[in-house]
C-alpha cells in the first residue's frame, strides 16, 4: 500500500487481517452502536487504535473503549450533523495523534413507515434523515480531509445499506438517502483520490435489535429471499470494512454489498 506522500504507511495487506492496520487511527461515528461496536471491535484486532463517537450513549461507548484490545483508544461525543462539535473533535484528533487514517461513516438514523403511507413520513423526519444520514456523512468528511490526507493513503468507508440499491427499506426517505450517500461516495473518490479513497459498504437488513424488533414470519420471509439463508451479521460490515482497508487496496468510488445476495433475487 504505496506511500505517495512521505507520510506514514500504516495500512498493510494481510493474509488473515491480523495486526494489518498497525499504526493506523481509525474514527468510526456512531462507534457505540451494534454495527459501529462490531466495525471498532474489528479495527482494533487489526492493529488499530480507535476513536469511538457517540451522540447519547456514552456509557455503552466507554465500555467498548474498555474491551478493545490494543491501547489508546478514544471516546469522542459528536454529533454529525453538529459542523461545530465535529470541529472540535478534529482538534482534539489533530493534538492527540497528529493524523487520521480512517474514517468510518456509520451513524445513522431513520424511523419505519410505510412505503405507501406518504403522509405519516412527514417533513420533520425527513430532514432529520437525510440531516444525519447525508449531510453528516459529508460534513465529516469535509472536516476531517486535512487528517485524512496526511498520510496520502486516507479511507473513507460510508456504511450505506441495499435500501439505496432496491428502494426498499424502513421508509422512502432513508432509501434516498441512501441513494444519495452512494452516489457521494462516487463523487468524493473522485476528487479525493488519490490522497484517499472512498467506498460505501451496503449491507442487507441486519439481524439485530431492529431486526428482531419486526414480527417473526416478516423477518423469516426476509431470509427466505435471501440466496445465502440468512441475514447479515453486524460482524459481516465489520470484516467487510477491514478488508477494504487491507485487502481491497486498489478500490474507490465503489459500492460494496453485504447482503447475502439479495440484490440477485
Amino acid at each position: 500500500f504505496g506511500d505517495r506522500s512521505g507520510g506514514h504507511i500504516c495500512m498493510q495487506e494481510s493474509r488473515d487481517g491480523s495486526q494489518a492496520l498497525n499504526g493506523c487511527v481509525a474514527l468510526v461515528t456512531g462507534g457505540a452502536g451494534g454495527i459501529g461496536s462490531a466495525i471498532c471491535r474489528h479495527l482494533a484486532e487489526a492493529g488499530a487504535t480507535v476513536i469511538v463517537t457517540f451522540n447519547a450513549n456514552h456509557q455503552r461507548a466507554q465500555a467498548l473503549v474498555r474491551e478493545l484490545p490494543g491501547d489508546g483508544h478514544l471516546v469522542v461525543r459528536m454529533q454529525v450533523d453538529d459542523s461545530e462539535t465535529i470541529a472540535n473533535v478534529v482538534s482534539q484528533v489533530a493534538e492527540r495523534f497528529g493524523r487520521l487514517d480512517i474514517l468510518v461513516n456509520n451513524a445513522g438514523t431513520t424511523r419505519f413507515v410505510r412505503h405507501d403511507d406518504l403522509d405519516d413520513l412527514d417533513d420533520e423526519t425527513i430532514d432529520r434523515i437525510f440531516r444525519v444520514n447525508l449531510r453528516g456523512a459529508f460534513a465529516c468528511v469535509r472536516a476531517f480531509r486535512p487528517l485524512l490526507s496526511a498520510s496520502g493513503d486516507g479511507l473513507v468507508v460510508n456504511i450505506s445499506s441495499i435500501a439505496g440499491l432496491i428502494a426498499y427499506g424502513s421508509n422512502v426517505a432513508y432509501c434516498a438517502s441512501k441513494a444519495a450517500l452512494d452516489n457521494m461516495t462516487v463523487s468524493l473518490a473522485r476528487v479525493l483520490a488519490p490522497d484517499t479513497r472512498v467506498v460505501a459498504i451496503a449491507p442487507g437488513l441486519i439481524d439485530g435489535e431492529y431486526a428482531r424488533s419486526f414480527d417473526t414470519a416478516w423477518r423469516q420471509a426476509q431470509i427466505d429471499r435471501t440466496p445465502l439463508q440468512r441475514l447479515a451479521l453486524p460482524e459481516d460490515v465489520a470484516r467487510a470494512v477491514v478488508a477494504t482497508a487491507t485487502l481491497l487496496t486498489h478500490s474507490t468510488g465503489i459500492v460494496l454489498p453485504v447482503d447475502g445476495g439479495r440484490l440477485i433475487v
